[in-house]
């Protein structure tokens, strides 16, 4: 029989921290895109930052499962052929100096690359600029940040949400592409994070298996709400939460 002792060594504040973070987590993968910042934010409230990155990926293993079968019809290959190679290169370079990277350096700099190209989209839209990036450099450089702060602290999301947003994606092709996006790097990250960082054992999967319930919850309350939101303000919704994470980033 499985033993419950990791969760039992979790604090209830701890255990309630994490469940929310699960929650949210299920929510965006489930389609709300933006809010990845706020599930990293309290999982590190909860286990510390270098272990929360461990303790992430198991379950954003299975909310990518859920996503890819819910949305995949809706997926653009071609896209995802653009960004996934330069996204892995990003991985397996934020795998080499993850461990030695001062975290205040890698927070402060992400957060001003967010900021800078939420407001750079921003201004496209306020001009009604239909012009989509096609230059090579804007997906080599999107996903080489990409997989540099998803291996690093799970962070892809918002460079992620900007490419995108800029090819302008509708809502469901968004998030069927990032759906399998996330689930190709995730399962890269997973042999990094047990053999290389060792930020992932037993105990991990078993306290992760505590926290499933919150992830389907929030895959179920996602869709409700996905299925709500308007394809216009779907997409100054996510600018909004991509910028409200990046903030929120400065201050954890």
């Amino acid at each position: 029989m499985i033993s419950p002792s990791p969760i039992s060594d979790l604090s209830l504040t701890s255990y309630f921290l994490a469940l929310t973070a699960a929650v949210i987590l299920g929510i965006s993968k489930s389609g709300l895109k933006g809010i990845g910042v706020f599930t990293v934010t309290v999982m590190a409230l909860a286990f510390g930052a270098r272990q929360s990155t461990g303790q992430l990926i198991p379950l954003l293993m299975c909310g990518d499962l859920f996503a890819v079968s819910y949305y995949s019809r809706h997926a653009r290959r071609d896209y995802l052929r653009r960004f996934l190679p330069w996204m892995l290169l990003g991985i397996l370079f934020g795998a080499w100096v993850g461990k030695d990277l001062p975290e205040q350096v890698f927070k402060w700099a992400m957060a001003g690359i967010i900021l800078g190209s939420v407001l750079l989209m921003y201004w496209w839209d306020l001009r009604k600029s239909k012009h989509v990036p096609t230059h090579p450099a804007f997906a080599g450089s999107m996903g080489i940040l990409a997989g540099v702060t998803t291996m690093i602290g799970n962070l892809a999301g918002p460079f992620t949400n900007l490419y995108f947003l800029a090819m302008r994606l509708p809502k469901n092709q968004f998030i069927g592409t990032a759906a399998w996006l996330f689930l190709i790097t995730n399962w890269v990250k997973l042999p990094l994070h047990i053999f290389l960082w060792k930020t992932i054992d037993r105990e991990v999967l078993l306290t992760d298996l505590w926290l499933l319930p919150g992830l389907v919850l929030g895959l179920l309350l996602g869709v409700r709400l996905v299925r709500r939101i308007r394809e216009g303000f779907y997409r100054k919704l996510i600018l909004l939460l991509t910028a409200v994470g990046a903030i929120l980033l400065l201050l954890r």
